[in-house]
């Protein structure tokens, strides 16, 4: 193989490899998303239904 074949070769790969990571890299930031937003969702509903719970109970002695 010629040298300008080799270095072809060589930034391909170099450029494949920096493909993978940062495919990786993107795809773990959408699942910590995800986790995060389900979190976020599930302490929000906590809430409304402390606050139906509270409200309930505060008009009920009005």
């Amino acid at each position: 193989m010629s040298g300008n074949a080799i270095s072809f070769i060589n930034t391909f790969a170099s450029y494949l490899v920096l493909y993978v990571i940062f495919g990786a890299c993107i795809v773990a930031a959408v699942f910590a998303g995800i986790a995060v937003r389900k979190k976020k969702n599930a302490k929000e509903e906590a809430q409304a239904k402390l606050s139906v719970k509270t409200t309930g109970t505060v008009s009920e002695n009005s």
